[in-house]
């Protein structure tokens, strides 16, 4: 059994108990002897649930936890370790910094949460901030260097996109675009693959021209899941991919060369300081301008794709392998029902009653 103890000259009271013969002695911290002497019974029940206990338990700092957080990150090579870096180094730490992880309560979690509405962060940003927040305790439960956890209240969110493009959209956009991005945007529309991190690092050994495929190999997608469409079924995306090879060709027959499908990227646009410009950024906003479908962003194309692809009849679970989606509620949310699609089912309902 646990028993209870003051040193002398100590004002908290201390328990000491018992793990596989071993005496482990305890700061109670607290100079109350009732509340004192609930702990060591509190240890002995963590002990038969096999938990880890001991002095240490529970005096981990924000600041290791962020340490263990990072390592974590950049031991599974996530590609998402920038953008925890920056959370923990402009919000969490100023606000949390310097404090044990034990003594952070649910109500400190809201004050948190206060404090970025109050400086007009996005719910969603704010979530993407308490996502970290969830992960460090978690790990910190794992390594036994802590035992609870405050209870976390993600914020709901109401700046879920529902932008898509009709077909003429698209080709309006698409003429006002630089000739090489035509082909990018184009292969985005017919595959709703990730323009920035998934179509413009294709490298030529990831196109069998043979087989008519282009693959996304394993951990290299948002998911970690490898990927293959067949774009020699569709003459407009074997067309775009053709041209790409045969520019490569005529530029390796000049001595440079040319790993990237679409290789132009490595000849970015200059400002007038000689910077180089963001080019997919800058010529896209241009263009959705001149096209009058302001607002728009390459991100659409992943929701217009999955329309398409459900629109003719593809079976959903072969479209979201197509289009890279793992969970049935993002492709559900991407699969977007307009006015059109409302009339033609009203349409539809209409002539099998007649």
């Amino acid at each position: 059994m646990g028993s209870v103890f003051r040193q002398a000259g100590r004002r908290n009271w201390m328990i000491r108990y018992y793990r596989d013969g071993r005496r482990i002695d305890e700061s109670a911290r607290t100079p109350d002897r009732t509340e004192a002497k609930k702990l060591p019974r509190q240890r002995e029940a963590d002990i038969d649930r096999g938990l880890p206990l001991g002095p240490k338990v529970g005096r981990i700092r924000f600041e290791e936890a962020a340490t263990d957080i990072t390592n974590e990150y950049r031991t599974n090579r996530r590609r998402t370790l920038g953008h925890v870096e920056r959370r923990l180094r402009k919000h969490l730490t100023p606000f949390f910094g310097g404090r044990r992880m034990a003594a952070i309560t649910a109500a400190d979690v809201r004050t948190f949460v206060g404090e970025r509405q109050d400086a007009e962060a996005s719910n969603a940003e704010i979530n993407r901030e308490l996502s970290v927040l969830k992960r460090m305790y978690t790990l910190a439960l794992e390594a036994g260097k802590l035992l609870h956890r405050p209870h976390i209240q993600m914020l709901q969110e109401h700046n879920v996109r529902t932008g898509f493009f009709e077909r003429a959209q698209f080709e309006a956009v698409r003429r006002h675009l630089l000739e090489w991005l035509r082909g990018v945007v184009t292969f985005a529309y017919i595959t709703g693959w990730r323009i920035q991190s998934e179509v413009l690092p294709l490298q030529w050994p990831q196109i069998d021209m043979a087989a008519g495929t282009v693959r996304l190999d394993p951990g290299t997608t948002k998911n970690d899941e490898g990927r293959v469409f067949p774009f020699d079924l569709m003459p407009e995306l074997q067309e775009v991919i053709e041209r790409q090879q045969h520019l490569a060709a005529t530029l390796q027959q000049d001595g440079k060369i040319v790993p990237w499908v679409f290789h132009e990227v490595e000849e970015p646009l200059l400002d007038r300081s000689g910077r180089a410009k963001h080019t997919v950024r800058v010529a896209w906003k241009d263009a959705c301008t001149k096209a009058a479908c302001p607002g728009r962003i390459p991100h659409d194309f992943r929701r217009t794709a999955v329309r398409n692809l459900t629109r003719a009849g593809v079976p959903e679970r072969v479209a979201m392998q197509l289009t890279g989606h793992k969970t049935r509620s993002v492709f559900d949310r991407y699969d977007i029902v307009n006015e059109a699609d409302l009339r033609a089912a009203v349409q539809r309902l209409a002539v099998g009653r007649g």
